[in-house]
């Protein structure tokens, strides 16, 4: 039995969720059979934003909030610090490197994206996103003045590459993610590439898998895509997928086939706890096919809301990936644990007090 920490931020603090790992049975792990599981509060009254921890150093996690940049944790999160005390914009993704975990990623509203290469002792500024040609074009209702980076995923195949979500309005990537610094006066274009053909503007979620080279997928608000040549090319599989505004995106570590997303009609059912109304959808198939139309048409979706409450009054999940073929999922009614790739769910037996009820979450990390 493997012990599990997830790093949960809801609107307003962090639960630090411990609980013990799935007993082992002939057809798979049985998610019943765990030990008590305990969810602490952690800096309660910041307003939060993202939050990222790796399996490579499981006691040392970020988050990144609205108003008080960058805090970490090295203890489990027993105790936080705030790092990097010259990002004080609103930091709104965060990541950590699967080739280093030293190596953590921070981005920023308005759009920036800053780099440690000491586990978050310091940070440098990357060459400026808002130099690329698309920038014109990016904004963010309700604020319309504005744009941030939405998340930020590091390649598993290659260390200097990086994927940038901006939330609205572009996909970038980085093949220099490691040396180019704005420091030393790069050019944001000689950096970026801007909007690779074919993107969705509006990506939420982003994921890679370690056995799935070049294969990147995205949630989006409007519809899932997939690349299989690092961003080079799109293919958007959306059948059985009757919600298209996507939002949250997990890929099993056992499984690179299978890739699970919560969705909604629209932001406001997507987000707001007083017209929400979110499902979650799964396939198996995602690796089907040899070009982006095969794959369009081999790709099937399917509910996977067994386990999982009602979609009325349940805001969009936020999904993580914890080990094999174990997910979670997040959102106002609980956190949700599937065993089965996201098969079927069960809530995680903690408290749930009326405070997160009412709260959209932000961000979830699973080691």
């Amino acid at each position: 039995m493997s012990d599990t920490t997830a790093y949960a931020a809801l609107g307003d603090r962090v639960l630090v969720v411990r609980g013990g790992g799935a007993e082992p049975t002939a057809d798979g792990p049985d998610p019943s059979a765990t030990d008590d599981w305990t969810a602490d509060e952690r800096l309660v009254g910041r307003d939060f934003q993202c939050v990222a921890a790796t399996p490579d150093e499981p006691d040392r996690a970020f988050a990144g909030t609205v108003e008080s940049g960058i805090h970490r944790t090295s203890d489990g999160g027993d105790t936080w610090e705030r790092v990097a005390p010259g990002i004080d914009d609103r930091v709104t993704a965060l990541a950590v490197s699967p080739h280093d975990p030293d190596t953590v990623w921070a981005g920023t509203e308005p759009s920036a994206v800053y780099r440690s290469a000491d586990g978050g002792d310091s940070w440098e500024a990357l060459p400026s996103l808002t130099d690329l040609p698309s920038e014109s074009e990016w904004s963010f209702p309700p604020r319309p003045h504005t744009h941030h980076v939405r998340w930020l995923e590091p390649d598993p195949g290659d260390p200097e590459r990086l994927y940038v979500a901006i939330e609205a309005g572009a996909l970038v990537r980085t093949d220099d993610a490691l040396a180019a610094t704005a420091a030393d006066g790069a050019d944001g274009t000689e950096t970026w590439q801007d909007r690779p053909g074919g993107a969705r503007y509006d990506n939420h979620t982003l994921a890679t898998h370690p056995d799935a080279e070049g294969r990147v997928y995205t949630a989006a608000g409007d519809g899932y895509a997939q690349s299989e040549d690092g961003g080079d090319t799109w293919a958007y599989p959306q059948d059985g997928l009757d919600h298209r505004y996507v939002w949250g995106l997990a890929v099993p570590r056992a499984d690179p086939d299978t890739v699970v997303v919560s969705a909604a009609s629209g932001a406001r059912n997507a987000h707001s706890v007083s017209t929400a109304e979110a499902y979650v959808y799964r396939t198996t198939d995602a690796g089907g096919g040899d070009d982006g139309a095969a794959r369009e048409a081999s790709t099937e979706w399917d509910l996977a809301m067994d386990g999982l409450p009602d979609p009325e009054g349940t805001v969009r999940s936020v999904l993580a990936a914890a080990d094999g073929p174990t997910l979670f999922a997040l959102n106002n009614r609980g956190l949700y644990r599937s065993a089965d790739a996201g098969a079927s769910w069960e809530r995680v037996p903690l408290e749930w007090p009326d405070a997160y009820g009412s709260q959209t979450p932000r961000g979830l990390a699973a080691v």
